[in-house]
């Protein structure tokens, strides 16, 4: 799946995608190596587009206050002019209405680009999640690679492991036989040496020995950590 895939794009249309970079989960997507510059160029362009909302949305609200307070002063001032201003009070009056038409002025720029906002931060939105699929599509296909690999490589053992445990058995069968006959053909005394050094049953009595003796050292320390002080 390339992130130039047409239908893939097109499965985006009408969707609701979240803001990528105001979710930390996507940041914890990427290691620092597969945070590539096309990533952080986007993600940068991302936020700034944010970051500019965010602001404009601001700022309308304090226009809107001070062209409310401006109008507000206007008919104030227009009760104390009567019909013979002072050239003072004419001052006042077009100096208001000029703030006032300056405050339309800004309020009509910010209220268009406040429109045409949330489709650049959608579009940049929708580039940066083809990108994210992309990364994270090819990292599936790599660690699933890895893991059929690790799988085939443990099924391996396995069968080698099944092959050494029936060798293992008849190797020991072969032993424990051919050390009976010899046992009742020439007795005790006579391998009594022998014995000492090949007896298979004192072989494996002193390897469970050692064994339980493995398991009971391990076992002392966690019970010394689950008994309680006396008080």
């Amino acid at each position: 799946m390339a992130r130039t895939d047409e239908t893939f794009k097109s499965a985006l249309i009408g969707k609701k995608i979240p803001i990528l970079t105001l979710d930390n989960k996507w940041h914890k997507l990427f290691t620092q190596s597969e945070f590539t510059p096309e990533l952080k160029g986007l993600e940068k362009t991302l936020n700034d587009l944010l970051k500019r909302q965010a602001k404009l949305n601001s700022e309308m609200k304090e226009i809107k206050k001070l062209k409310k307070k401006l109008m507000d002063e206007v008919v104030i001032l227009a009760d104390e002019m009567g019909e013979r201003p002072t050239k003072k009070q004419d001052k006042d009056m077009a100096d208001h209405k000029r703030l006032i038409e300056e405050c339309n002025e800004k309020m009509d720029a910010y209220e268009e680009e406040l429109v045409e906002l949330p489709r650049q931060i959608n579009q940049v939105n929708n580039q940066l999640m083809l990108i994210t699929m992309d990364v994270c599509y090819k990292k599936l296909q790599c660690s699933t690679k890895e893991l059929e690999e690790i799988d085939e490589w443990i099924s391996g053992i396995r069968r080698e492991l099944k092959k050494k445990v029936v060798r293992k058995k008849e190797k020991e069968a072969v032993i424990n036989k051919l050390y009976a006959y010899m046992h009742d053909i020439f007795g005790a005394e006579v391998l009594e040496l022998f014995d000492m050094e090949y007896d298979p049953e004192e072989k494996y009595r002193k390897k469970e020995t050692e064994a339980q003796e493995a398991a009971d050292s391990e076992a002392e320390p966690a019970n010394e950590e689950t008994q309680t002080p006396e008080s």
